[in-house]
């Protein structure tokens, strides 16, 4: 009963918290503070994700030394095991405890025998939270070294509030914007090593790279960056690997500008073969931004496939034409979204997709 009440509390107490209008990781943060009040954890982790590749933005941690992100990395991108981030966030399962999963023998998993349980830890509980296909942000709750799981009530918790937590994390995108002050000129340029140690750097890599640092601040790379250098190698060793598996994301910096970063293997004259891994940090372009803001404002697939004409300059009759309905039935559409855009004409939906996110309103968290 003691659990029931707590667990109930924890979830009112979330439900406000996820529609309070916290930036992501902050939001991110606090639920898993709050969290822990109701269900007994030994260490967190959780992130932001980019909906269009599920590839981690940014992350809060507690409990998980620095030492261990190259291990899950490589367990997330290039083994095959259960409860994978990428599996939960696109499959029909989204919250999934590592005991469940294994039916109660966790050893057949190699990230507990490789990673959890030399670190004293034992079953973990790993969440997608998504709204509908689109993936904004997943955590992972770990318990310490115990034949006691996670039980069905406390998945059941976390299950109830994973669509509350995704609601947060998208409405997010639309409450942030760019800080418009001076960065560094032109993309910033990481070479990496294939274990993500880092061989050289620009210093327009530098100071990016200390913007866009994890919470809390460590000496590691930002996890985003890990990420997506993980994900190049999968693709390099999996030739089936899903076609929407990109190593690139958007994200958003302590200082509330957008980066597009995205990793490729170096080449060129006097490289070797499987030579270094070049990470590339740039300045997001208003064209790259609007498939995530439209995303994020909830739009069906149609209204997102004639916003983003609309944004291509396209009239009425060409719309219409390319996408095979009737001009009617697209002014119907762009009725539609300017409702849930809050605008009045196409001029006002494309300043609001391209221009809205290009103005200074929130301080750095």
């Amino acid at each position: 009963m003691a659990l029931h009440q707590s667990a109930e509390r924890t979830r009112r107490d979330l439900i406000r918290l996820s529609h309070s209008g916290l930036e992501g990781r902050a939001l991110l943060r606090e639920a898993l503070v709050r969290l822990r009040r109701a269900v007994p954890l030994e260490a967190f982790w959780a992130a932001t994700t980019d909906p269009a590749t599920a590839l981690f933005t940014g992350s809060v941690v507690q409990g998980i030394p620095e030492a261990a992100t190259p291990l899950f990395m490589a367990n997330e991108f290039l083994d095959d095991d259960v409860n994978q981030f990428r599996r939960l966030a696109r499959g029909p399962v989204t919250v999934h405890s590592l005991y469940a999963a294994t039916d109660g023998a966790p050893v057949v998993s190699p990230r507990y025998r490789d990673i959890l349980a030399p670190m004293g830890l034992g079953d973990e509980l790993r969440a997608a939270l998504r709204v509908g296909e689109g993936c904004w942000g997943v955590l992972c709750l770990h318990r310490e070294l115990s034949p006691t799981g996670f039980s069905e009530e406390e998945e059941a918790l976390l299950h109830g509030l994973a669509p509350h937590l995704a609601e947060g994390l998208r409405a997010a995108v639309l409450l942030g914007s760019v800080d418009t002050a001076p960065v560094a000129a032109g993309p910033g340029l990481l070479l990496l090593a294939d274990d993500f140690s880092v061989v050289a750097m620009t210093a327009a890599a530098q100071a990016m790279v200390e913007e866009i640092a994890d919470w809390p601040l460590r000496r590691e790379l930002p996890q985003a960056i890990t990420a997506v250098a993980a994900c190049l190698q999968r693709l390099e060793r999996d030739a089936e690997a899903p076609y929407d598996l990109l190593p690139r994301v958007r994200m958003q910096t302590r200082a509330g500008r957008w980066l597009v970063v995205h990793a490729s293997r170096l080449a060129g004259s006097g490289v070797e073969p499987g030579g270094q891994i070049a990470v590339i940090l740039e300045a997001a372009q208003p064209l790259e931004m609007a498939p995530l803001v439209l995303a994020a404002y909830a739009l069906t697939p149609r209204e997102r496939e004639v916003a983003t004409l609309v944004l291509a300059g396209r009239s009425t009759a060409a719309i219409a034409a390319t996408l095979v309905i009737s001009p009617l039935t697209v002014q119907q559409h762009l009725k539609a979204m300017f409702e849930k855009l809050g605008v009045r004409s196409r001029r006002e939906l494309v300043a609001r997709l391209l221009g809205a996110h290009y103005s200074p309103q929130r301080a750095p968290v």
